[in-house]
């Protein structure tokens, strides 16, 4: 196997398949991978799901190690200040964890009876423990595990260090450091080979495109069409970031997105910095204005750190994917099968989700990848639609005035699918009927975080009622005393990351000794 690229999704690929494709492949498999010496890591998608703790399991890095190697710190969910009005005051919380048990429409009926409490606040401590910058685990836990679901914030570029030195030093990955300057086609249009500018011809059976935006072989060899996804999702522009903070300061255990007239940012803490950016739609603010934008908001955030316009970084993208992401014997992995704004940090996970279901349903002869190809497409394609809709959901039910929130409340922008469930759901809660894929990208209860969290109206209960009311109170005393009892045990975030880097300090790890 051949993998193209390297960054985040090329040397994840090369880590889980070299660690556990043997597992699943007809022969044993060599991994070569082919990294450009010029083109450095885009460094932005700097947030993950918890799905990443299993990956990093799977491919044999310890916690303590990645979190040290990656300047990493926890990520327990988003919080969303100023989508609805962006009035004082207004803010939401989406949580890794999911609500306390309870038949959905029950829970939300009981949780609107009782008034006062936001729902995530009402339905998961973890809003709770972000508020107190708490770390969702203690120091004792076994690796990867956490008393609060959680995923990582992080340094791109260092992960990618972490994973290269990994798969080359431990899991016999062939590091082949030289750019490809041609493709070699079989008879049949597969590819036979890519060639490199100084290490000659690279064969494989199954090449892994993840050369980035370029698309080297899914788009520039094969012309696999880009489907545009900007006339549902406006944003195609981001100045970035990164501001030092205090030693001791506190660390946020979540992304905050705070909206702006045409846009929103995004603050990410990490031990040594802040990784802070502004996304925007040219359509509606143009490059001086969003960099304006993002200086008002650092002088507000961080306004013991100077303001220098030359450090923003501005990075233009195109919301889509690919309309095919296997194509023969190519496999399309991260930037090159698409992107979409980072809003609930998607880039990562999807490149992990694709693993998996190559891992799953590995190919063992030619005639198979035909058909695991295209049931890979269908799979994804679904994906990637249900993303669409979920981001598109953040921006419909907001009722800030400016043009930018307006269009994105316009009919014809919304896609068709999440408006009939729209139509749906002002007469029951989102549930597994309305998302029904046993492995949803986002399940029904991310949907009620944000529904609820926006002011949508709840359902109104029907004459003969199915509410509970005893469990589902219970239940949600429950969660006000698992709160309670969290806020007391788990430690300071700052406190904890700042303990494992005292004692990691003197034990090097795989990314520094190679």
């Amino acid at each position: 196997m051949a993998i193209v690229g390297g960054g985040t999704a090329g040397w994840l690929a090369a880590g889980l398949i070299a660690a556990r494709g043997n597992e699943v492949a007809a022969a044993p498999l060599e991994v070569t991978l082919i990294e450009s010496p010029d083109v450095p890591t885009i460094g932005v998608g700097e947030g993950t799901w918890p799905t990443m703790r299993r990956t990093l399991q799977r491919i044999g890095i310890g916690e303590a190690e990645f979190l040290l190697a990656c300047d990493a710190a926890f990520k327990q969910g988003s919080r969303f200040d100023g989508w609805v009005t962006g009035e004082p005051g207004d803010h939401y919380f989406h949580p890794f964890t999911a609500p306390v048990d309870g038949e959905p429409r029950d829970l939300v009926q009981a949780w609107s009876g009782r008034g006062g409490r936001a729902f995530a606040e009402a339905v998961s401590p973890q809003p709770r423990a972000c508020a107190l910058d708490l770390a969702p685990r203690q120091r004792a836990m076994p690796d990867y595990a956490g008393a609060l679901n959680y995923a990582y914030h992080l340094d791109a570029g260092k992960l990618a260090e972490l994973l290269r030195g990994h798969a080359t030093q431990r899991l016999g990955v062939r590091h082949v450091r030289d750019h490809v300057v041609a493709v070699e086609a079989a008879p049949n249009g597969d590819i036979a080979a890519v060639r490199t500018r100084s290490s000659g011809d690279v064969a494989a059976d199954l090449f892994l495109d993840c050369s980035g935006h370029a698309a080297l072989l899914i788009g520039e060899h094969y012309g696999v069409p880009f489907v545009d996804r900007s006339r549902e999702l406006f944003n195609d522009r981001a100045l970035a970031v990164q501001v030092p903070v205090d030693n001791g300061s506190p660390i946020a255990s979540q992304t905050n997105a705070t909206a702006h007239s045409a846009g929103w940012i995004w603050d990410i803490g990490l031990p040594t910095r802040r990784g802070i950016g502004c996304v925007y739609s040219s359509l509606h603010a143009d490059d001086e204005a969003a960099a304006a934008t993002l200086e008002a908001y650092l002088r507000k955030a961080v306004p013991a750190v100077g303001v220098d316009r030359a450090a923003f970084r501005r990075l233009a993208f195109a919301s889509g994917h690919r309309e095919r992401f296997w194509e023969r014997n190519c496999l399309a992995i991260g930037l090159s099968a698409g992107f979409l704004e980072p809003l609930e940090a998607s880039a990562i996970v999807l490149i992990e989700l694709s693993l998996d279901a190559l891992l799953a349903n590995f190919p063992r002869t030619r005639a198979a990848m035909a058909l695991q190809a295209k049931r890979f497409d269908a799979l994804f394609r679904y994906r990637w639609d249900r993303i669409v809709e979920f981001l598109k959901l953040h921006y419909v039910l907001s009722r800030r005035d400016e043009p930018y929130w307006r269009a994105h409340r316009d009919a014809a922008s919304i896609p068709p699918r999440l408006a009939e469930l729209l139509q749906v759901w002002r007469h029951q809660p989102p549930s597994r009927f309305d998302l029904p894929m046993v492995d949803e990208v986002f399940p029904a209860a991310s949907y009620r975080y944000v529904l609820y969290g926006m002011g949508f109206p709840v359902p109104a209960e029907p004459a003969a009622a199915s509410v509970s009311c005893a469990a589902v109170d219970a239940a949600l005393r429950q969660v006000e005393q698992r709160g309670r009892a969290l806020a007391a045990s788990l430690p300071a975030h700052r406190a904890y990351l700042d303990a494992l880097r005292d004692q990691g300090a003197s034990r090097p790890s795989i990314a520094t000794i190679c």
